[in-house]
């Protein structure tokens, strides 16, 4: 029992650098070494599948097990070289159509009023020019926000529409509607309204089933995201981040699907809900149907084709008489994941901006920290005063962690000297350093135990950081235009390491040769991390290095132990 208090902070170090790796094996494809969270996937139902009735069961009944393999084989979507409908409808003319607001531009195709393109105007592209584009269709990427009827055929996103209403929002009006309707098919038209509104990025949309025909119909209105399981670009290598559907529901609450669950049949989702909604998540962004809290909906999961994957619900309607019309309205969301605007959408959507384990944590901790942004303006600044508090409310904690290191500094020239005594008897020098911590009433734990409690709260924090898409495109100062983005000269990280650099050579020295080599060793690894880490991040544990720094140095002069640096000895 050398040193017990740095042997267990390099248990959780090395521990640390395993969740990384772990992350890493997961962001690459490769199968992680452990299973942490709630994954999800259950059985596709028909809505994915095609609208033709041979897709679904007579009478619309959605199946409870997997879709049959004869159906996913017919199965339409809107990747082209797909199968066409049960109708004809790849021989009819559509276009896109766009409708503009503020914040958001919407590109609706014309074939199911699916929408294929969204926009977001106040948020830079991925090469910070131009806007930002999330949902998209074309050769290299899909991912579409569909809705139809099932149960018979009917309307659905194959079925050509016809376009009306505003394209832009104009000067002075808050709202834009435009609507979609569809050919009369057996009987059954569907109107599709969309409003988008002034600020805001969620879009309501009404679902209107009209029974032209002579007998009461009972169809089942599905809504699903669409997407590819490609990676994001430039999506980094050292710190991985969610991508994929997600599922909230008041049983469940919010839990994350992997594609690869999906593909393998491994998860379980709630079949039925009430209440929450469907999501496609990612890095900043996310995409979400949701339906009225009381409205009754399956949910759904599934692998649509070669590289895609579905997420959806379906909501039964009563019987609609003939000549008689039935609506559903529904929110559909695509925009940046601002916390306090996901709140005012619907309860629980705030969660696809995913803390992890530590939610408890981090969300008092954003908003502390964007009540410090409401102050200062300026994000780099937040981060650093947000660190400076979070110092002080530990700082008698942290106090006396530095006083147990003081005293094991004190202490380490006879602590050196007795090992070399019996250096050639391991069971004695336990005994004689035991007996020297008791003499000098020196805790080997006290100056671990403090810190352990901090690492949850720093993880907290850290996770803050890399989730927030306030980060994106905010600048510090000088040369660090983008907090989310690596330092374009790497000076924080260079920074970051002699200041790491520098807080462990203040640390007393190891007895032990083989522990004060890994002492120098393990932070420069880790530093290396550090170089292709966001700003925000570096420039977070830069401030939390220069504090810890500041406030050990005080304490080891209050002592009377004069501040001395123990550089490395790799000989």
């Amino acid at each position: 029992m050398n040193d017990i208090r740095r042997t267990i902070l390099w248990v959780i170090f090395g521990f640390s650098m395993v969740l990384l790796w772990d992350k890493w094996q997961i962001h690459n494809g490769q199968k992680g070494t452990f299973l942490l969270g709630t994954k999800a996937s259950v059985s596709a139902p028909a809505p994915v599948a095609a609208p033709a009735a041979s897709s679904v069961p007579a009478g619309g009944a959605v199946p409870s097990a997997a879709v049959p393999s004869t159906a996913a084989a017919t199965a339409p979507s809107s990747v082209p070289g797909t199968p066409p409908p049960a109708t004809d409808s790849a021989a009819i003319p559509h276009e896109r159509v766009t409708a503009t607001t503020d914040l958001l531009r919407l590109t609706f195709d014309t074939e199911g009023g699916t929408i294929v393109k969204s926009e977001f105007l106040k948020q830079a592209g991925s090469g910070k020019t131009g806007t930002f584009v999330l949902l998209d269709q074309g050769p290299d990427r899909v991912y579409v926000a569909q809705s139809g009827l099932i149960g018979g055929t009917f309307p659905n996103h194959k079925t050509p529409m016809t376009v009306s209403g505003a394209r832009e929002l104009r000067d002075g009006a808050n709202t834009l509607t435009i609507k979609f309707e569809s050919p009369d098919v057996n009987g059954v038209k569907l109107v599709k309204t969309y409003t988008l509104n002034r600020g805001a990025y969620e879009v309501a949309v009404k679902h209107e089933v009209i029974n032209t025909g002579t007998a009461p119909v009972s169809p089942q209105l599905y809504m699903q995201l669409v997407r590819d399981g490609n990676k994001l670009p430039g999506e980094s290598s050292f710190y991985s981040t969610f991508t994929g559907p997600a599922v909230y529901t008041d049983a469940k609450k919010y839990h994350k699907v992997e594609f690869k669950d999906i593909e393998n049949n491994k998860a379980d989702i709630d079949k039925e809900s009430t209440g929450g909604y469907v999501a496609m998540v990612q890095h900043y962004f996310a995409s979400a149907w949701i339906l009225p809290e009381g409205v009754k909906r399956e949910l759904f999961v599934r692998k649509v084709d070669n590289n895609l994957y579905a997420v959806g619900m379906i909501a039964p309607l009563d019987a609609i008489a003939p000549g008689s019309a039935r609506s559903v309205d529904a929110k559909f969301f695509a925009g940046p994941q601002l916390e306090k605007v996901l709140e005012k959408i619907t309860p629980g959507l705030e969660l696809v901006k995913d803390y992890g384990w530590l939610t408890i944590l981090a969300k008092p901790l954003y908003w502390l920290l964007d009540k410090i942004h409401s102050v200062v303006g300026n994000w780099g600044w937040s981060i650093m005063g947000l660190v400076l508090l979070i110092k002080i409310a530990f700082y008698w904690l942290q106090a006396k962690g530095y006083e147990s290191m003081a005293k094991m500094k004190a202490i380490n020239p006879k602590v050196t000297a007795m090992r070399e005594r019996f250096k050639d008897n391991p069971q004695q020098m336990q005994q004689e350093m035991m007996k020297i911590y008791r003499e000098e009433k020196v805790n080997p734990m006290g100056g671990c135990l403090p810190i352990m409690v901090q690492i949850p709260v720093f993880i907290a924090l850290y996770w803050v950081l890399l989730s927030s898409v306030e980060m994106r495109g905010a600048p510090w100062i000088g040369w660090i235009h983008d907090l989310s983005a690596p330092d374009p000269f790497y000076i924080l990280p260079v920074v970051m390491t002699m200041t790491t650099m520098l807080q462990t050579a203040l640390n007393p020295a190891p007895p032990d040769p083989m522990q004060a080599k890994m002492m120098w060793i393990m932070p420069l690894a880790f530093s290396v991390m550090f170089f292709f880490f966001p700003s925000g991040l570096v420039l977070y544990w830069i401030t939390n290095n220069v504090l810890s720094i500041a406030q050990q140095w005080l304490i080891n002069k209050r002592m009377g132990v004069p501040p001395q640096f123990n550089l490395p000895k790799f000989r």
